[in-house]
């Protein structure tokens, strides 16, 4: 009697548990399919990065906090960072994204989104069948979380663990080789660029601030030249210049002769 009670206790889900499981489960969903469907590669990195703090969470409630801890530290704050800033500094055209860089790669991708589909649907029905121990025994009988991922690791899954570091290598090269970019031209100087830059005509320095040296500060005053003349692109041209004085005619800059009266206004 003692050991069915204790069966039960292993393969009954609390409710604080249930709810835990659905909320996260339905947000490492969205975050899912948000990464697949998202235009934006940034907005499909911080979709997988929610994808992956939520398993992380379940991790933890099924006693692996371990794992929980690695899915944060390694693969979100390390690895999906990384990402984030490859992405940030280098940028990806969405109609990049709709060019295939080798041939065949989405009717690939597809296939083994099915193939994995079919084994997780196959091992969940296994368990649903057989039954689970649960993480509690597993952990008791291999003396802790870090000890039992780590006699799995090195001895039954040694050869799939150094299979899959060669495949990761393996993916980070040729993650370098797709995105470098032969160059057929000679880098430009600073000096050319410059050139390039001021002869159509480009400004040295940014333009004046509207009102400078004028009576008024409002953004339809121009400013005004050191010879008096108004500076007619310091106002933006969406606005409708005010017209205002030279110099001499009545309407001194400010801040070179007018009266603290005119200074306040």
């Amino acid at each position: 009697m003692t050991g069915v009670l204790a069966a039960e206790a292993i393969t009954r889900t609390s409710t604080g548990e249930a709810v835990l499981f659905w909320v996260m489960g339905a947000v490492a969903v969205i975050g899912a399919l948000t990464m697949v469907m998202a235009p934006r590669a940034v907005h499909s990195a911080m979709a997988l990065a929610t994808t992956m703090i939520s398993l992380a969470v379940l991790y933890i409630a099924q006693d692996a906090v371990f794992l929980g801890v690695v899915q944060v530290v390694v693969y979100t704050g390390a690895v999906m960072m990384l990402f984030l800033f490859v992405l940030m500094l280098i940028g990806v055209d969405s109609s990049e994204s709709l060019v295939e860089t080798l041939r065949g790669q989405r009717v690939a991708a597809i296939v083994v989104g099915l193939g994995f589909g079919i084994l997780l649907i196959a091992g969940i029905g296994t368990v649903s069948t057989t039954g689970f121990a649960g993480l509690t025994a597993a952990n008791a009988v291999a003396g802790g979380n870090v000890q039992g991922l780590a006699r799995l690791i090195f001895t039954r899954y040694l050869w799939a663990f150094e299979l899959t570091s060669a495949l990761l290598i393996t993916a980070a090269i040729g993650a370098m080789v797709l995105a470098h970019r032969e160059r057929f031209d000679r880098r430009k100087t600073q000096k050319e660029l410059s050139q390039e830059r001021f002869r159509p005509g480009g400004r040295p320095t940014p333009l004046p601030g509207p009102g400078v040296y004028a009576r008024h500060n409002a953004v339809d005053t121009p400013a005004l030249l050191p010879d008096g003349t108004p500076a007619d692109e310091s106002v933006s041209k969406i606005l409708a210049r005010r017209a205002v004085g030279v110099r001499g005619n009545g309407d001194e800059p400010l801040g070179r002769g007018a009266n603290d009266g005119e200074r306040s206004r």
